[in-house]
């Protein structure tokens, strides 16, 4: 990965990263940038004659700003509103979107536009890979989260009670929008969550970002941050990287899932109230304490994680009762093999393996260490 990457600014053209296609999908261009909605007429393409535009609540005036300059393209564009966040994540709402494309006439020409945050482009993906057998979807995230993880790779799903994206699919959008100007408006703490997962990248892959961050904690919290468009990229690039060699997690696409094992499982203890990066946030000090005490990461690296996320302020610690129940959670988790749990820690900076079936007795230790 190059030291120097191409970052985007509000007058320069917009940067655009591509993702290869592997089994048997079609590559797709992520563009980062500013005012790019202009771009989605041409990822929609002249073989639509419906668009579905999935918003969230909190979005409907986007929403119905995007259907509207839809209609005025031509395409016969109906808004799709679901609820906030998470709670968009259900059997539920999907089928509710389901009910609206039906309504509506949907054919496998037609394309679902996803706008908003991680758990928006989740469902509306996971619409567009169940209806018809699979149509045609483009993602707009609107939050850090959103742009660096959930919109890039292809995975889609929603939650059961049972756990978090138990129900899915593999279907890749056909296009990527992030408009880089969609952060100004992300409330502080939207964007701090956010911030876990361009970290993650940073420990599994790309370090750089990790300097990036500890030369100005403070300034990285906002997006009025100097290096925001390069963290964005970064974080994106590495993400891209690793689904163009593997889109079905059959392999190196694992390393994704640091920090994420035991941070699914507090979500899920907390009915999705946590915010998913601060979730992720807690699980990658566990991991880095699992493989410290696994005798597998140094304690400088191990220590700079507890340094980089308490910095930019995101959580370190979760209450220490629950770790009974955390355990039953990460037992279901979608990364477990049969009874055998399995975590990605490192090996050292930017080194990612896999630790299988890890001693009980160590797991608690790791937890301990992350208890409040």
């Amino acid at each position: 990965m190059s030291d120097t990457p191409e970052t985007a600014s509000a007058t320069a053209p917009p940067v655009r990263i591509t993702v290869a296609g592997t089994a048997g999908t079609d590559p797709y261009d992520v563009l980062i940038g500013h005012q790019l909605l202009g771009e989605l007429p041409g990822l929609i393409g002249p073989k639509a004659r419906r668009v579905a535009v999935v918003h969230p609540e909190a979005l409907a005036g986007t929403g119905e700003a995007v259907r509207d300059d839809l209609a005025e393209q031509g395409y016969e564009a109906v808004a799709v509103q679901v609820p906030n966040a998470e709670e968009a994540k259900t059997a539920e709402v999907a089928a509710y979107c389901w009910k609206a494309l039906g309504q509506s006439g949907f054919t496998r020409t037609d394309v679902i536009v996803g706008v908003g945050g991680g758990a928006t482009t989740d469902l509306a993906g996971f619409v567009a890979a169940s209806w018809l057998r699979g149509v045609r979807w483009i993602a707009v995230p609107t939050t850090v989260l959103g742009m660096v993880d959930a919109a890039v790779g292809g995975k889609t799903g929603i939650n059961t009670a049972e756990g978090k994206n138990l129900v899915g699919a593999f279907h890749p959008p056909a296009g990527v929008l992030c408009d880089l100007a969609a952060l100004d408006s992300l409330p502080a703490n939207d964007y701090v969550s956010g911030l876990a997962e361009i970290i993650k990248a940073g420990f599994i892959a790309d370090p750089v970002i990790l300097d990036l961050i500890e030369a100005d904690p403070e300034g990285a919290r906002s997006p009025g941050y100097a290096h925001t468009a390069e963290l964005v990229e970064r974080a994106i690039r590495v993400k891209a990287g690793v689904v163009s060699s593997d889109l079905r997690e059959s392999g190196l696409r694992e390393i994704l899932n640091y920090g994420h094992t035991l941070a699914h499982a507090i979500e899920k203890n907390e009915r999705y109230r946590w915010r998913h990066g601060a979730a992720v946030s807690v699980g990658m000090v566990f991991a880095a304490e699992l493989g410290r005490l696994a005798g597998r990461l140094d304690d400088a690296t191990a220590d700079r994680h507890r340094a980089v996320l308490g910095a930019v302020g995101l959580p370190l610690t979760y209450r220490g009762d629950q770790w009974p129940r955390l355990l039953e959670t990460m037992k279901v988790d979608k990364k477990s093999r049969g009874d055998l749990l399995r975590f990605i820690v490192l090996d050292g900076l930017a080194k990612p393996t896999v630790l299988e079936g890890p001693d009980p007795a160590v797991l608690l230790a790791a937890y301990g260490e992350v208890s409040a």
